[in-house]
C-alpha cells in the first residue's frame, strides 16, 4: 500500500468504536485493504500530518495502521465493525 494516497476520514461511528476499543485495550482482529489480517491490542488513536492512525500492539511489535486502510475490525465484545468512509 502506498502511503502517498490522500487520507479519507472514516465514519464517526466507526471512529468511536475504535476509540472505545482503545479505552478498553481490546484485542482486535483487523482486516486491511491489502488482505492482511493483523491481531493485537488496541492501544491509541493518533493524528499525524492530518492522517489518523491506530496504534496496535501484538506480542512482537507495535504497528501504526492508517484508519482508511482498515476494512474491518472485530472483537467478541463489540462484534465486527466494517469501516465506512466519511462523506466529507
Amino acid at each position: 500500500m502506498s502511503i502517498d494516497t490522500e487520507y479519507q476520514p472514516i465514519n464517526c461511528d466507526d471512529y468511536d468504536s475504535l476509540e472505545l476499543a482503545c479505552q478498553r485495550q481490546l484485542h482486535l482482529q483487523i482486516q486491511l485493504r491489502d488482505g492482511e489480517i493483523f491481531e493485537g491490542k488496541a492501544n491509541e488513536l493518533i493524528l499525524r500530518k492530518k492522517v489518523e492512525y491506530l496504534l496496535i500492539k501484538s506480542k512482537d511489535e507495535t504497528r501504526e495502521l492508517r484508519l482508511d486502510y482498515i476494512i474491518s475490525f472485530s472483537n467478541p465484545e463489540i462484534g465486527t465493525i466494517v469501516i465506512e468512509h466519511s462523506s466529507l
